[in-house]
């Protein structure tokens, strides 16, 4: 029986066709090799995608209570007088009919006959400075005790409602005044540098 022995370190001294086949298979699967590992070092050294999520905003709904302020009421305009007027009043009810004297004496001294001859003077005195210097008439027509029907509207600063006041106009009720209003004023002019404040100077008997 023969024995073969293989020596590896021998070169091959002849290339046939199966020694072509099995180097190109060699290349192949070296190249093969080489691109897989390419590509993974290639896929590791790659950054990793970044993914923008965007967030729609979140819209809060907030019912908002409408808040209706009541009208601003109109500003109540005051009227300035001047005292002039009502002391040149009393001037003229002290010269006519001694009516500052009247009111500041002391009646409790004197009997009802006394105070009564008094008040007649104070009266006709007084009568005659207003009817000399106002005109006046009633603010209702009508006869006291009528009846009188106030429509709705109707003007309370010339009409006082007094009694059982319920619900809204029209009212209906009797007259129990007529009322009095001034339709004209015919109070003499001052002078420049006239006191009004002296309602009746001091007399002095020489």
């Amino acid at each position: 029986m023969n024995t073969y022995t293989i020596d590896l370190s021998l070169q091959p001294t002849t290339f046939d066709l199966w020694h072509i086949c099995l180097a190109g298979t060699v290349a192949v699967l070296a190249l093969t090799l080489i691109i897989v590992l390419i590509g993974m070092v290639m896929s590791l050294r790659r950054k990793p995608e970044t993914i923008t999520i965007t967030a729609e905003p979140i819209v809060k709904i907030v019912e908002v209570e409408k808040i209706v302020q009541a009208p601003t009421p109109e500003p109540v305009v005051l009227k300035e007088s001047t005292p002039d007027a009502a002391l040149q009043l009393l001037g003229l009810l002290q010269k006519e009919a001694r009516f500052i004297d009247f009111i500041e004496e002391d009646i409790a001294a004197y009997s009802d006959a006394d105070i009564g001859i008094a008040a007649r003077v104070v009266h006709e005195g007084c009568s005659k400075a207003i009817k000399e210097h106002f005109t006046l008439a009633p603010v209702r027509s009508e006869a006291e005790g009528n009846k009188i029907t106030l429509q709705q509207g109707f003007d309370a600063t010339t009409v006082r409602l007094t009694g059982n006041i319920v619900g809204k106009a029209p009212f209906t009720g009797s007259l129990i005044h007529k009322g009095w209003q001034v339709t004209s004023v015919r109070l003499p002019k001052l002078t420049q540098g006239y006191n009004a404040a002296i309602l009746a100077a001091a007399e002095v008997e020489l």
